[in-house]
């Protein structure tokens, strides 16, 4: 019988060692040899703990420990698993995760099984993941930096309040950095007021942000009758041809914009959009007015018309420029889109309120329907009263 359980002690690469109150050890099993190379007799006495030990610190403080065990062990406190690390007869190290009881003639059992396989499992993937928290901890301060970058290029949301009798912009992107932006631009005898929405969202649509951004400015110094659809028409050629200057392909990237440009007199405004609409509220009722559908940059080679809508102002209108990221946002008992028609209630509903006070209602509703959703796509919302 003895012989067969020495035998399944070996199959299993299971250690069994008695332990006397001295701190001997009295019996190791012959599983010894195939787990740690030692023959079992070459480890009884202090010889187990001189020779499976690294140095003499060590052996001290394993000592120390096996005798505080014994002794818990004795007032029927018995540790939990546990694990050490035992040296091999080839000097290699094998981790032994150790159960201790008491045994017959107030001895100290411990049985070890060989959990070398999966501690070095282990140590390789916490190895891993400590490089992945690192190259995260890097790209999240990279990422944080470039939107301090977007952010410097974006106008003070106090300029329109400053151009207009008062305005607010409604910007929430949906990572840290933004595929949608706002954007003012102040000529001799008019204001040009933008809501742009990039292909893509995070850092792909910041980088097409920040140039869509800056060819806007540079087809408008560029214009001397400088109309909304003539200057989406410019852009369009402009966009198309720095994503695809000296490629083999078209790049499948562009932009939807809605664009309107505000006359300092106050008598008028002209609107046109790329697949982007306006929204006018004006003594309770709503106008919108609908954008081309034609993107800016996409269909190269596709001749593209865009139209414009002359507005005559009138005293206390106010003009939404949005992108889709506010509507499209999922959330409701049914887990639906908000869509345009919720949107329009909330900027009827919103009327009477202060142009101040909108940005902080239409985030509140907007937080109230998504719960606890994700956010679906960047936002910005561009509010404007005349």
């Amino acid at each position: 019988m003895e012989e067969l359980s020495e035998l399944i002690l070996e199959k299993l690469n299971t250690l069994v060692i008695v332990v006397n109150e001295q701190g001997s050890v009295d019996y190791v099993s012959s599983s010894s040899l195939k787990v740690l190379g030692y023959d079992s007799k070459l480890l009884l006495g202090d010889a187990w703990w001189d020779l499976t030990r690294n140095s003499k610190e060590e052996i001290a403080i394993v000592k120390n420990i096996s005798r505080r065990m014994f002794s818990e062990c004795q007032k029927g406190f018995f540790p939990q698993p546990y694990e050490r690390l035992l040296k091999t007869s080839s000097g290699k190290n094998k981790w032994i995760l150790w159960n201790t009881t008491i045994g017959p003639e107030n001895t100290m059992v411990a049985i070890g099984y060989d959990i070398t396989e999966r501690k070095t499992a282990e140590q390789k993937l916490l190895k891993a993941n400590a490089v992945l928290v690192q190259h995260n901890a890097e790209m999240l301060e990279s990422i944080n930096y470039a939107q301090r970058i977007q952010q410097s290029i974006l106008p003070p949301k106090l300029k329109i309040e400053q151009l207009f009798n008062g305005g607010f912009v409604l910007y929430k992107p949906k990572d840290i950095v933004s595929g949608d932006f706002y954007w003012f631009y102040e000529k001799s005898d008019a204001f040009y007021v933008a809501a742009v929405d990039c292909t893509g969202h995070g850092v792909p649509g910041a980088l097409l942000s920040v140039l869509a951004n800056s060819l806007l400015k540079n087809v408008i110094d560029g214009c001397n009758f400088c109309e909304p659809a003539q200057i989406l028409y410019e852009l369009d050629i402009e966009l198309h041809k720095e994503l695809n200057s000296g490629k083999d392909y078209l790049a499948s990237d562009g932009m939807d914009i809605s664009l309107c440009k505000f006359y300092k007199d106050k008598t008028k405004a002209v609107f046109a959009g790329a697949f982007r609409p306006m929204i006018l509220v004006r003594n309770s009722e709503i106008f919108e007015f609908k954008g081309n559908r034609n993107p800016i940059g996409f269909y190269g080679g596709t001749e593209k018309l865009f139209e414009q809508t002359e507005i005559v102002l009138k005293a206390n209108d106010t003009f939404y420029l949005y992108s889709d990221g506010y509507i499209d946002q999922f959330g409701g008992e049914r887990n639906k889109k908000l869509n345009k028609r919720r949107f329009k209630e909330l900027l009827l509903t919103m009327e009477t309120m202060d142009i101040s006070e909108q940005e902080a209602f239409l985030e509140y509703a907007f937080n109230n329907w998504k719960q606890d959703s994700e956010q679906t796509d960047d936002i910005v919302v561009v509010g404007i009263r005349i």
